[in-house]
């Protein structure tokens, strides 16, 4: 997909797309005396891969807590499919089609790989408590539920883990583990924090895959990703964040490009410590050499 088939207009941070899926508005957060995030106006195009970058701190997982009902802004509003998400619990944002994982998988350990799919799963009728009483009113959706999770984890290379608890599988494992319990509520836009983080180089190309099929079907993806090869290699559109606000948008190759960006990963830096951050920086710089 072309980039220019994704916005109107010039490739600046707030961009109209031409068929955006999530729009927020004056979205803020503040812990304290520090603004975490402070969005003026920010779209995420229908049916595309987007990237959400910016150095540690740059407050890509706290908007993803906000637009996903897990924290609530001091001000702002947002809309998925032109329906208001602001104010809404978490489970019923899921609900309406809006999925996300997390940087720290939240596999339950102590239940088996096929009931965590399960779990996934929405509208179940067994969870009436008056209805559970009669199999007869859920067995037939338990048994479609059990075969959807079954095709799910053969997909996803964790079929002979299916009767593991989740606790046993390795960080990588639980990275697909998760990734294959989201598809399980047939999401239209899925929302990846970090989905390479920690994983073994063995299963970055299988999550990478996954990333691309979900295109493939039909979905969305936003994901925060410190990984600006991936990055490069598979988002159709990326927007940068610093100091909690959106700097800069477009195709992935003009961002690597862009001053605002360069100075955003690499200016802060300059005669300090970069500490945590310094792989990020030196991948920028990788990067930076290789459009040059």
């Amino acid at each position: 997909m072309k980039s220019t088939d994704l916005h109107i207009g010039e490739a600046v941070p707030g961009c109209q797309k031409r068929d955006p899926i999530l729009v927020a508005d004056h979205v803020r957060r503040s812990f304290g005396g520090l603004t975490a995030v402070d969005v003026a106006h920010i779209e995420i195009p229908r049916g595309a891969i987007t990237a959400l970058i910016g150095p540690n701190g740059a407050g890509k997982t706290t908007l993803f807590n906000l637009l996903t009902g897990f924290d609530k802004p001091d001000s702002g509003k947002w809309t998925f499919e032109g329906r208001s998400l602001a104010g809404l619990p978490a489970f019923k944002v899921a609900r309406l089609g809006q999925i996300r994982t997390f940087q720290l998988t939240k596999a339950l350990g102590l239940l088996t790989v096929m009931d965590n799919m399960l779990l996934g799963a929405k509208g179940q009728v067994g969870e009436d408590m008056f209805r559970s009483l009669f199999p007869f009113l859920w067995r037939r959706q338990e048994v479609a539920n059990e075969a959807k999770a079954a095709e799910l984890l053969t997909r996803f290379k964790l079929h002979e883990k299916k009767d593991d608890y989740a606790a046993s599988l390795s960080g990588g494992q639980r990275k697909l583990l998760e990734m294959a319990r989201a598809l399980m509520s047939d999401p239209t836009l899925v929302m990846l924090d970090e989905p390479m983080a920690g994983v073994n180089p063995a299963l970055t190309q299988s999550l990478l895959d996954h990333v691309l099929n979900l295109k493939a079907q039909g979905m969305t993806v936003l994901f925060v990703e410190h990984d600006m090869q991936m990055v490069r290699h598979i988002a159709d559109w990326v927007i940068v964040m610093a100091e909690g606000k959106v700097v800069a948008e477009g195709d992935p190759h003009e961002v690597m490009r862009n001053q605002v960006v360069i100075d955003a990963y690499l200016g802060q830096h300059h005669d300090e410590d970069i500490g945590e951050d310094q792989e990020h920086v030196v991948a920028m710089k990788e990067l930076l050499d290789d459009e040059r």
